[in-house]
């Protein structure tokens, strides 16, 4: 008789599928209170994000060494590169602590991911993306409305200026949609879907790299080495991918603040 191939769970072998966003519970399972393996991954994040700036802050010497040299320069980065370079020097001092804020919150939840023992981004379910990107959303209707008035920032963003009248039946709602909902819906999901796939490629790789190593008979352990490297590779692309979607989120942040403050876009 011919045996029966072995079950993914025989085998060994964790295939990546959409549950493992969704953790069983570790603590007060069925109540609101709920509390998973995600979300202490989002805790420790956030922890050591803010333990080493306070160490930071109280070590600030003015001859800096090379861990405040690290901290300046991605200070300086987000101040240089992105709050003053697209909001402008005169209007950037008022959003470089938001600014600020989101890049190192986003980088931090972004390479979770890559940590032993964490293995998962905490950005990579859909509610810390939607919690910043609505962040985001009422700061710059908020900054529009502060610099022009309701009514002028409404007629802005809903009515551009130079445009044939009959042209706002189309343009109008376009704007609407751009403005009030695509912006941040768009903001949230880049941010997960990033997240996601690049936990789904590296679980697939070093799942791979256990069976055929471990599991796997003969030639086909050649293959480990394969998924190895590909798992390594990947790695070292998602420490780029979570730098990369943090920079987008807060570049794009700051592109929406300025066409809020701005008299004309």
């Amino acid at each position: 008789m011919i045996a029966p191939l072995a079950t993914e769970e025989e085998s060994g072998f964790h295939a990546p599928s959409i549950a493992d966003f969704f953790p069983a519970p570790v603590l007060f399972e069925g109540t609101f209170l709920e509390f998973n393996r995600l979300q202490l991954v989002r805790l420790i994040a956030a922890a050591v994000l803010i333990v080493l700036f306070v160490i930071a802050a109280k070590r600030a010497k003015l001859v800096p060494g090379r861990g405040q040299n690290v901290v300046e320069m991605l200070l300086d980065f987000v101040r240089v590169n992105v709050a003053e370079e697209i909001i402008g020097k005169a209007k950037a001092h008022k959003y470089v602590a938001l600014l600020t804020t989101l890049f190192l919150a986003i980088l931090a939840f972004n390479l979770t991911g890559i940590v032993p023992g964490l293995n998962i981004a905490g950005s990579s379910l859909i509610g810390i993306p939607v919690m910043l990107a609505l962040w985001v959303y009422v700061m710059y209707l908020g900054a529009g409305i502060k610099a022009h008035g309701v009514g002028h920032f409404l007629k802005m963003s809903l009515f551009p200026p130079g445009v044939p009248a009959f042209m706002y039946v189309l343009l109008t709602p376009i704007e609407f949609l751009t403005v009030f909902i695509l912006r941040p819906a768009t903001l949230a999901l880049r941010l997960m879907a990033n997240m996601v796939a690049g936990h789904l490629m590296l679980v697939l790789c070093f799942s791979a790299t256990q069976f055929f190593v471990f599991e796997a008979t003969g030639g086909m352990k050649a293959f480990g080495a394969l998924t190895f490297v590909s798992g390594f590779a990947l790695t070292l692309f998602e420490v780029f991918v979570a730098a990369l979607q943090a920079y987008i989120f807060v570049v794009l942040t700051a592109v929406y603040i300025s066409l809020s403050v701005e008299d004309e876009h």
